[in-house]
């Protein structure tokens, strides 16, 4: 089962928002899977949107509210050290079996991280970004957050949470990750 696509013609703040909500209900699926299989399966799901959806805004949102926000420096600062800690907790995640208690608790403890840090970026980032740029800009942004997600690592990379270090390892680890996700993607 491929990621689901969030079709829309919603601007930038609008897709992400929607990819919030979609996150929060795989760590609820995730959560509540009653097999390993079905667990595993969500959780793949749930790794790839997050990697993907954190690599575009590095790339893509976190550099323009750096320059459009008057605090913006400050906020991505602090969003950018959220994904780093949220990046080392799923690539743990990857690696336990999804069966185990250690990983529901490891679990849990990721969807409180990711859900606060979300919530960060929509009331300190996403907020702003809505009132400081006008309709087309963020029509515009969403095209880009698209395509980047396209071309994305499907696996969190501790370390690359920058635009210029996804730029320059993104393409790369992309392909790799693609090609252990045709491998090692869970059978239903």
């Amino acid at each position: 089962m491929a990621t689901q696509r969030i079709e829309s013609t919603a601007d930038v703040i609008d897709f992400l928002l929607e990819q919030h909500n979609r996150i929060r209900q795989l760590f609820a699926e995730t959560t509540d899977a009653v097999t390993p299989q079905e667990r595993e399966q969500k959780f793949f799901e749930l790794r790839r949107l997050l990697a993907v959806h954190e690599t575009a805004e590095e790339e893509i949102v976190h550099p323009r509210a750096r320059r459009e926000l008057d605090n913006g420096d400050a906020v991505v600062d602090a969003r950018l050290h959220e994904e780093h800690e949220a990046k080392k907790a799923l690539s743990e995640l990857d690696e336990m079996d999804v069966s185990t208690p250690e990983f529901v608790a490891k679990l849990a403890a990721l969807r409180d991280a990711v859900l606060n840090h979300a919530g960060h970026e929509e009331s300190e980032e996403f907020k702003q970004l809505r009132t400081q740029l006008d309709q087309n800009e963020l029509d515009r942004m969403r095209k880009v957050v698209e395509f980047a997600e396209k071309t994305a690592p499907t696996r969190p990379h501790p370390g690359v949470e920058s635009a210029p270090a996804n730029m320059f390892a993104g393409p790369f680890v992309a392909v790799l990750d693609r090609v252990k996700d045709a491998i090692s993607k869970p059978q239903h």
